[in-house]
């Protein structure tokens, strides 16, 4: 099991670790995948706890494409 997250370095090394990149959904599809157990599992969210899952919809959800603050992958 991933250690439980405690900043936002550690928030985006987790979101690498799963191959998760904030810029490549919409906010809408990010809330689609937290909301499915199918697709938690296919990411590998299903193996985090309550606080991670939390904090990395959080981040990634701020760093949406369609966010004020889209990290795109290769920028």
């Amino acid at each position: 099991m991933i250690p439980i997250i405690l900043n936002a370095n550690s928030i985006e090394q987790l979101a690498a670790k799963l191959n998760l990149l904030a810029g490549t959904k919409a906010t809408t599809q990010w809330e689609r995948v937290f909301s499915s157990d199918r697709r938690q599992v296919q990411y590998g969210i299903n193996n985090l706890n309550e606080i991670e899952k939390m904090r990395l919809k959080e981040y990634l959800i701020k760093h949406a494409a369609d966010s004020d603050q889209p990290i795109v992958p290769g920028l």
